[in-house]
């Protein structure tokens, strides 16, 4: 099922070897919150995967990473991919792609919700549909959203507000969302930046295991 979701949301997988380009269409429409996502990859631990531009920014791109030394391909992306891809105001983000073939048996927590409810933050409310709500006497103190890249991948964002952090309700709500993602037929995904220790932690817990992928990705400077 990864596989399947790779090829639809990056246009190609797996690589033959190095880093593979590959012009998208996908890259030129909006993605599922109705913003732009101009450049997407995601690389193995050995530096082997595929990057998805715009078809006209396709020759450009493979030409500036033709022979590039895994090692150094964050700092590549990071100065020369936004301009390439006429986004030359937005940054180049390299973070820990993670997905799960078998979330963790937590005990269940939260109640899934309309993401227009009342009392939820506002990071919540573009989700698609329903999202997972942990409430205590009444008011949000945990939540996750589902972020529908594609019928076959999901991707898992969560937040805990701080008074009820360190009482493990991230990893089982994430741990619930991705068995429920997981019975849908879809590979549940998770993201985060590398210096995240907490999120880190919350994916290990709730079964999403750190094999050394990357996502590589255009994001705002804001």
């Amino acid at each position: 099922m990864l596989t399947t979701f790779l090829r639809a949301w990056l246009g190609s997988w797996p690589s033959p070897g190095g880093l593979l380009v590959v012009g998208h269409p996908a890259r030129e429409k909006p993605r599922w919150d109705g913003g732009e996502q101009f450049a997407l990859g995601v690389t193995d631990a050995d530096g082997n995967g595929v990057l998805s531009v715009p078809p006209a920014s396709r020759d450009a791109v493979a030409a500036l990473v033709a022979g590039l030394d895994p090692a150094a391909t964050e700092a590549v992306l990071a100065a020369e991919l936004p301009a390439l891809v006429g986004r030359p105001e937005q940054r180049c983000f390299t973070g820990v792609f993670r997905w799960s073939e078998a979330p963790a048996a937590l005990p269940d927590a939260g109640e899934w919700e309309p993401s227009d409810a009342p009392g939820l933050p506002d990071w919540l409310r573009p989700f698609p549909g329903a999202v997972l709500v942990v409430r205590e006497d009444g008011e949000y103190v945990a939540g996750v959203g589902l972020k529908p890249h594609d019928v076959s991948g999901i991707e898992i964002s969560v937040g805990t507000e701080e008074r009820a952090r360190g009482r493990g309700l991230a990893r089982r709500i994430v741990a619930r969302a991705a068995r429920h993602i997981v019975a849908s037929g879809a590979v549940p995904i998770y993201l985060h930046d590398p210096s995240n220790t907490a999120s880190a932690h919350v994916a290990v817990a709730a079964g999403f295991p750190d094999l050394g992928w990357k996502v590589h990705a255009l994001a705002g400077t804001a």
